[in-house]
């Protein structure tokens, strides 16, 4: 079976060890941070990338961006009164 520790190269280990020694923290908690993170950024750039595809799928271009972000803004300003 493949540990956490056999996986992480020489260099990745002393890294983590270090941040933990400087956040005054666990190397596993120091790891699992970058993991949770990762995976978070993951999530994110699959929501961009499913959200860019939608609007190229309506028509919406970069440059509509700004204009309709405004329009937006103005509706819920008109209903919010």
């Amino acid at each position: 079976m493949t540990t956490p520790k056999t996986m992480l190269s020489d260099e990745s280990r002393k890294q983590i060890e270090q941040l933990a020694r400087e956040q005054q923290r666990e190397p596993g908690e120091v790891l699992e941070e970058a993991v949770r993170r990762y995976a978070a950024a993951c999530r994110l750039e699959r929501f961009a990338d499913k959200m860019g595809q939608r609007a190229r799928d309506k028509g919406i271009r970069e440059e509509d961006v700004p204009r309709l972000v405004e329009e937006v803004r103005r509706e819920n300003a008109e209903r919010d009164r």
